[in-house]
């Protein structure tokens, strides 16, 4: 069945269309080519006057896994009756900090999102991650699995195993957690918190593996990475998380790629210096012209926002840490699995509090001083900074330079005057808006059917009915289809479906699971011949279909 969708004005920047009124087809659940003379159109819509741009995605929120189970059982109030469809509408502000798997779903095609992305996997509970993810619908999804501290690496590297091998057991573990990209956090930082340390600089040795730093964790992941394809570079939860005086340490990480592709997440959280009477202040200004200098990097911002939420971690040194300003005053802290830890703590971000102003103003300052929106992309590192309802919220700061003003001047004045924020006149148009939350995401995740409108890509659409105040604009969508269906009206949903999971299956040399299987069998509880997800465990019984993005492998 053919169905047009006819003058709405389109903002596809994949396909260098901005702000165009066109038509769109769509076919069984993709786009397609306009009908020859005399095909039949089945349905016709008209969208004359409202914005249309492809289903957004977010390319770094944690929807999954141990850490949200955790956090989800520390704060039973916050989601216990979040699990059906919303039967009226809501401002996106008054939100969910840890919604169930079910209204995760729900609440992100209310707002306009198709896809979401889990991006701190564990290799070992890749299968209760992926059983989370296959409960949450409606929306693609797909997770990066965790590596930086896991032992075996750590035992690869202190014997200064051959790049190659390494290659394999990063192409290895891929595949066996049913992954789409490789994660680093706090890199070789968690397996030191085991050995007692409570913080690990770049270029400081591993307490056990002493010929091991972060620094070379990072630059054989960024390596291997690149020469299996993967088309997501390296995805780096770096050293010293909310640490005064970090940004030297991000910059640090920056030249670590030595060139190569690399994303630094959650930046605004490892962007801070020491200026100052109180010891803290924006290197915003230096992350900025870092990235400007380097085309081969790439950021999220992990923007902070006001108010009540949840901070849910692997990076157990930085948890350990914010423990102290747990609000309300319980946290869980863990050493987990033999290759992580986890860290959950509440958190109230005030608007009157010196450091979370500043930070509020930080995370601006870098969406606003990066030139190129291909290389940012908008997270608030869900629920780190801030629920994803508030997404809306953001990009009415992003494109209002007056809201956005008003806004600085409300905070701790302090924080307010040591930013340069009010000073910054840019304001992101709308194509700007669907680059950094549609094409720029599927492009670095290497979705090519995905983010755009053009012929062939999944007919994932959303529908804005264009309002001055850009909060409300974004926050209820007049229609969002995902493949084709449509799923929610007006901010309300009216059909739930299932989406697709997406991973990536490098070639390598299966030799190493030799390796593997000797050292699993040794110092592990499951053995090697268990340890994979199967396919199975993914698509069928309502869990939704499989899609295995490509690789090219690199010298």
């Amino acid at each position: 069945m053919l169905t047009r969708l006819t003058g709405g004005t389109i903002y596809d920047p994949a396909n260098g269309v901005d702000g165009e009124v066109r038509d769109l087809y769509v076919r069984d659940g993709r786009i397609v080519a306009p009908p020859l003379d005399g095909e039949t159109i089945a349905h016709e819509q008209d969208l004359s006057g409202q914005v249309v741009m492809a289903g957004a995605i977010d390319i770094h929120t944690h929807i999954g896994g141990g850490k949200m189970t955790l956090a989800r059982m520390l704060l039973p109030e916050d989601h216990a009756d979040h699990t059906v469809p919303r039967t009226r509408t809501t401002r996106s502000g008054s939100g969910y900090i840890v919604p169930s798997t079910f209204a995760t779903g729900y609440r992100y095609a209310e707002m306009g999102y198709t896809a979401c992305f889990e991006p701190a996997m564990l290799p070992s509970n890749a299968r209760q991650s992926h059983m989370e993810m296959a409960d949450t619908p409606i929306v693609d999804k797909g997770a990066y699995v965790m590596l930086g501290s896991d032992d075996f690496l750590l035992r690869l590297m202190a014997e200064q195993a051959e790049q190659a091998i390494i290659n394999d057991y990063v192409a290895w573990t891929l595949e066996s957690a049913q992954a789409l990209a490789i994660k680093v956090v706090n890199p070789g930082g968690i397996s030191a918190f085991k050995f007692n340390r409570r913080a690990l600089d770049l270029d400081e040795a591993h307490p056990y593996y002493p010929n091991v730093t972060p620094r070379a964790v990072v630059e054989v992941l960024t390596r291997a990475v690149h020469e299996l394809g993967v088309p997501h570079p390296l995805h780096v939860h770096g050293c010293n998380l909310g640490v005064p005086g970090n940004v030297a340490t991000t910059l640090k990480t920056m030249d670590a790629a030595g060139g190569l592709p690399l994303h630094l997440t959650h930046v605004q959280f490892h962007s801070y210096g020491t200026e100052g009477d109180r010891g803290f202040s924006s290197g915003a200004a230096r992350i900025a012209e870092a990235l400007n200098a380097h085309p081969n990097l790439s950021i999220d911002v992990g923007q902070l926002m006001f108010g009540q939420t949840v901070t849910a971690s692997g990076d157990t040194m930085a948890q350990y840490r914010n423990r102290k300003s747990a609000h309300p005053k319980k946290w869980v802290c863990m050493d987990i699995e033999c290759d992580a830890g986890c860290g959950i703590v509440p958190f109230r971000y005030k608007h009157k509090g010196f450091v979370n102003a500043l930070q509020w103003a930080i995370g601006l300052e870098l969406f606003l001083l990066v030139r190129d929106p291909w290389r940012v992309f908008l997270t608030t590192d869900h629920p780190n900074g801030a629920p994803f309802a508030t997404y809306p919220h953001l990009i009415r700061l992003l494109m209002d330079r007056g809201f956005r003003n008003e806004r600085l001047a409300s905070i701790h004045p302090d924080a307010a005057a040591l930013s340069t924020l009010g000073s910054i006149d840019r304001e992101y148009s709308l194509y700007e808006i669907a680059v950094l939350t549609r094409a720029a995401p599927a492009q670095s995740l290497g979705l090519a059917d995905r983010g755009h409108l053009g012929v062939g890509a999944a007919a994932d659409i959303t529908i804005y009915k264009p309002q001055r105040n850009r909060e409300r604009m974004f926050e209820r969508p007049e229609y969002v289809f995902k493949d084709g269906r449509l799923v929610a009206r007006k901010g309300k949903i009216v059909k739930v479906t299932t989406g697709t999971t997406h991973v990536i299956r490098p070639e390598y040399d299966r030799g190493i699971e030799g390796r593997l299987r000797d050292y699993m069998a040794r110092y592990q509880t499951v053995g090697i011949d268990n340890f994979p997800v199967g396919d199975q465990e993914i698509v069928g019984e309502g869990r939704g279909t499989l899609s295995i993005v490509p690789t090219e492998r690199r010298a």
